[in-house]
């Protein structure tokens, strides 16, 4: 890493943490290629706002999202990644590396190698007793945290293929599912729709929305109200999920890097690469299928491979007859 004209050059410079960012940086550190990871808005992603983490290996006790994150952080650093605090707010990928980025819309960086790593963020309802009871039953993972309510009653909202997954999912090991539809028909696929109307434990609520989730320190039911004739609803829950999309946070690399239409990355199958030279993705910014930690890991394990090949490639003598 040097300076020259107070622009600052950078091999390697990573853009979001997360279990994919830190991971990236890892190797990357370990591959002596002097990582530079800008942190996001949220340091640590979506698992600072998680509460006990069970599915991912090496913890047999489970572990808190955010001590984990703490102890990606850690390593990462100790190994040589300078993480830093601080926004990509706008980059320039034209031509050829080393690409321009800028931190805060002050500071300018130069990258010989970029690996986005900025992830998704769910979609929530934006009603009070969400964002007060999240964590305490309320989450947007049946996946990652249906494991705590087997047995118990809980709802889950959202109307796509990713609802009715969890929907079924959550059907196998809790009680009763309600699962609040906001129209009177699904979005997701005929054969989705059909396992969830034939699974007996999942109530389907078409025409309803929810008012508020209930409880004072963890959930204790949702009050819902049906659009159509206004009547309203209380159950009794225990958990309350949220399942009507995430966000993927790459608006700033939308003129450069190739997107699908909700702007998810596209990356070269097998690998992280995207359609810009020296520029590479991983986890939640560019999987929308899987979305959890380890999966998200891995793939910042392959981005900072295949930054060091590029890397070892670019700077590899050339052979003259």
């Amino acid at each position: 890493m040097s300076t020259d004209n107070n622009t600052e050059h950078i091999e390697c410079l990573i853009i979001g943490s997360g279990p994919a960012g830190y991971t990236a940086a890892i190797y990357a550190a370990r591959a002596d290629m002097k990582p530079v990871v800008y942190a996001g808005m949220q340091p640590g992603g979506q698992l600072t706002i998680t509460t006990e983490v069970e599915n991912y290996p090496g913890y047999p006790d489970g572990i808190m999202g955010p001590e984990m994150m703490e102890n990606f952080r850690k390593q990462a650093e100790r190994l040589g990644t300078d993480v830093r605090y601080g926004m990509v707010t706008k980059v320039d990928f034209s031509g050829k590396p080393p690409y321009k980025i800028i931190v805060d819309e002050k500071k300018e960086v130069l990258a010989e190698t970029v690996i986005i790593s900025t992830g998704a963020s769910a979609k929530w309802l934006g009603i009070p007793s969400e964002d007060k009871l999240n964590g305490k039953g309320v989450s947007a993972c049946a996946v990652c945290d249906g494991f705590f309510f087997r047995g118990k009653d809980v709802a889950i909202v959202g109307a796509g293929d990713t609802a009715c997954e969890e929907a079924s999912y959550l059907a196998k090991i809790c009680n009763k599912v309600y699962m609040i539809v906001r129209r009177d028909e699904f979005r997701a696929s005929k054969a989705m729709q059909h396992r969830v109307e034939n699974t007996p434990n999942i109530q389907i609520l078409f025409n309803s929305e929810t008012d508020e989730i209930l409880g004072e320190t963890k959930v204790e039911g949702v009050r819902i109200h049906n659009n159509k004739t206004g009547e309203k609803t209380e159950f009794p829950i225990q958990g309350f999920f949220v399942a009507i999309g995430h966000q993927p946070n790459t608006e700033v690399f939308k003129p450069y890097i190739d997107m699908d239409e909700t702007g998810y990355i596209k990356t070269i199958p097998g690998s992280s690469k995207t359609n810009i030279e020296g520029v590479f993705a991983c986890g939640d910014a560019q999987d929308k299928i899987y979305r959890q930690a380890v999966t998200a890991a891995g793939s910042g394990c392959m981005a900072a491979l295949d930054a060091e090949r590029y890397l070892s490639a670019k700077h590899a003598p050339t052979l003259t007859a």
